[in-house]
Order: C-alpha cells, then structure tokens, then sequence
C-alpha cells in the first residue's frame, strides 16, 4: 500500500509540473495598508482581485505578499499583491519570480499611471518608470526596465503642488460609476497577455 500511495503521488506531482512558458506572473502594484483601500494608486490590486474574482479563486498571504493562482487556456497564471509596500516591490516581484522559475518576458506589472486620461490601458513591453516608485525599485532590483506592464490610467486632474494627495486619494463616486468597466477591461488584457502575447495583446487594448 505505500508503494502504491507513493506511486500516486509521485504521479500527481508530474501532473503538476508545467512547460515555463507556460507560467506568468501577474503583479498588482499598491499598498497593503486600509488606508490606500479604495484609492488611485491601488488600481494595480484592484485589477488583479478582478482577475481572481472571476475566475473565483482567493489570495492567501504568503511571503512578501498575497497570491493565488489561475488556470486559462493551458497557462498558469500566478497573480501577486505584494505586500512590501509600493517603493519595495522589486523585493516580492524578484522572490517569486525566482520561487516560480519565471523569466521577466512573462510577467506583467499592473500600475496606475498619471499620464494617461482616466479609464485609459495601456500595455508595453518595456519602458521607463515614468516617475512611479514602484517600477523604479522594479527596474533597480531586477536590473532591468525590460519587463511588459500594464497601466491605468488615473489621470492628473489636481490642482498644483497635490500631486501625492490625488495618488492617494479615494476614488469619486463618478470614477466609481467606471471603474468596474475599466477593471474588467484590464482583467481582459491581463488574460489576453497571457495567452496570446504582447503584440496581439497590445493591438487590441492600446486604443
């Protein structure tokens, strides 16, 4: 009987194993804090909790962050909300990267981004950090700015000098009226990454 229990096991576990192509990780950018629940620059979680409320799984907390896993189309798709604050996200992304022998081309960072109107996506497959703490400690700790993300934008309607209050402000009730629609469209594009790559990927959603 444990040979057999063995042989089962043993079985299970090469089930499990996939090609790491594969696999992606989808990371969600924000701050774990309640007080950033519900403001500008948590769109990053929001959109992956989106992701995982359809496919209707939960996050669990694990190291340096939360995360859960989703099955689409043969691929693997581990989301992560880390839990490390914004300006220290290289540290999680660069963990799990190595825990699940994923290479950079295959995961994706979901960020807010000023610099695009409102309900706006966009996906690329490199780029600078714009300014955003988080894809600066991303490229630092990764050592390279070469790793697709996808942004959302929040706009910049502030007044001078409230740049940080409108980051990390709360959502209005007209940008809620939105906001489903928007995450669901980013939810799209973070399946469609996955599974068709980049290039499809951006002629779709980069409107």
């Amino acid at each position: 009987m444990l040979n057999f229990l063995k042989r089962f096991f043993a079985k299970k576990e090469e089930e499990e194993i996939i090609d790491p192509a594969m696999k992606y990780l989808v990371i969600g950018l924000g701050n774990m804090h309640p007080d950033y629940d519900a403001t500008r620059h948590n769109v990053g979680f929001e959109a992956v909790d989106m992701v995982a409320y359809n496919a209707k799984v939960d996050f669990k907390n694990d190291t340096l962050g939360d995360v859960t896993m989703v099955k689409h189309k043969g691929r693997q798709i581990h989301l992560l909300k880390p839990s490390t604050y914004m300006n220290r996200s290289g540290k999680a992304v660069n963990h799990w990267m190595a825990k699940l022998k994923i290479k950079p081309e295959n995961i994706l960072v979901v960020v807010d981004d000023l610099n695009l109107e409102f309900g706006k996506i966009r996906l690329r497959g490199k780029g600078a950090a714009g300014g955003h703490n988080g894809l600066k400690d991303i490229e630092q700790v990764l050592g390279t700015s070469k790793y697709p993300r996808l942004k959302i934008g929040i706009g910049n309607d502030y007044k001078k000098g409230r740049q940080v209050d409108f980051v990390l402000g709360k959502w209005t009730e007209k940008e809620l009226d939105e906001l489903g629609y928007i995450l669901g469209d980013a939810s799209k594009a973070i399946l469609s990454f996955c599974s068709i790559g980049l290039s499809h990927t951006m002629n779709t959603f980069n409107k």
